[in-house]
């Protein structure tokens, strides 16, 4: 072999280790961000919780508007729930489209949720916040209208109604 030839030899594997390198460092950031935002999602739900400790249902962002520009998936906002009785409790929830502002249909827009649209069997403590919020996602298609949607959150404690309603408002935007 010449000596050109070992020279291109161990300048490539010098790039590929390198190379495998970034790309693992990269992911790593990638992952270590993705914690970041959801430790500060609980830590905002522990602190609405903190402000007022009557309330039973904390929904984040607490503006409860989502925006989301078509063509981008799987934001949403994060639910938690307070067990204020006495005794350990089971909940559940049911996410329903209320209303909408455009020519959509409320089974349609229902279907914008990708994840989280109900839950049963969330055992909560007496006297306790849920241990980890739950994050409701929408996917929308590319043939969703710009619009407003209002769904509803339903909670239950065992059979019965628990808290209010609560609304949160999903603001569709053109890209």
């Amino acid at each position: 072999m010449t000596m050109g030839t070992l020279v291109t030899i161990v300048l490539l594997t010098m790039v590929l280790i390198l190379g495998g390198y970034f790309v693992s460092r990269i992911f790593t950031g990638a992952t270590e961000n993705i914690d970041g935002i959801d430790a500060a999602v609980k830590s905002e739900i522990n602190k609405l919780f903190g402000e007022d400790s009557s309330k039973k249902i904390v929904i984040y962002p607490s503006t409860r508007e989502i925006i989301i520009k078509k063509g981008e998936d799987s934001l949403g906002f994060g639910l938690s729930v307070r067990n204020v009785g006495d005794e350990s409790a089971e909940f559940s929830y049911e996410i329903k489209a209320e209303e909408v502002s455009c020519n959509l249909q409320l089974l349609e827009a229902e279907d914008y949720i990708a994840l989280g649209r109900t839950r049963s069997n969330i055992q909560i403590p007496a006297g306790s916040i849920m241990e980890n919020p739950i994050f409701v996602r929408f996917e929308l298609p590319e043939t969703a209208p710009p619009c407003r949607i209002r769904y509803s959150i339903n909670m239950k404690k065992g059979s019965d109604t628990y808290g209010s309603t609560v609304d949160v408002d999903l603001v569709i935007k053109a890209k």
